[in-house]
């Protein structure tokens, strides 16, 4: 997420176009990778995490491998049990470094999704779900921006049928696998 806002649509007085400034210029960006956790019998949880990126020389732009399997290790923890992530093929999510840190936890088990399938990913929801109640936000700082973020997400995590739904909408089964 950069300080540029979501387009979105509202009601204006009629003829005029509300206009809301912003600088358009970066003043940095925000990364957000989550996780859905579903157990039987067991309300689904959400676990994430954010990166604050400021634009400084050599810094990087986006969550890397140890980010991620910061993520996994923290959602084990909270979850106490071992873990099945089906993940979409993100070059991070494929790399050779993430490889074997996956291979070093044994009670992780990595399935990959096909090429390129965005409704089977239930993940994709919440995005989309976060990204339509920021429409039309224009944050003033990244620490706004990171702050607003936080509060969506943290909103979240107690809404386990909205969580549920967004594993709904992919269709998929949590039967295990063979």
């Amino acid at each position: 997420m950069t300080g540029r806002p979501p387009k979105g649509r509202t009601w204006g007085r009629r003829g005029i176009t509300p206009r809301v400034k912003v600088s358009g210029r970066s003043r940095g960006r925000l990364s957000a990778a989550g996780l859905l956790c579903y157990r039987p019998g067991l309300p689904a949880r959400l676990c994430y995490r954010l990166r604050r990126h400021t634009g400084r020389k050599g810094e990087r732009r986006s969550l890397g491998e140890s980010d991620y399997i910061h993520l996994l290790d923290g959602a084990h923890q909270l979850l106490k049990a071992p873990l099945i992530v089906v993940w979409d093929r993100l070059s991070t999510h494929i790399s050779k470094t993430m490889k074997a840190l996956v291979a070093e936890r044994e009670w992780l088990t990595v399935i990959l999704l096909p090429g390129y399938a965005p409704e089977l990913n239930p993940v994709e929801g919440l995005w989309a779900h976060i990204k339509r109640s920021l429409a039309n936000l224009a944050a003033r700082t990244l620490s706004e921006l990171e702050t607003l973020l936080r509060r969506q997400l943290k909103a979240l995590q107690y809404r386990h049928s909205i969580l549920a739904g967004f594993l709904a909408g992919t269709g998929l089964a949590l039967d295990r696998p063979n």
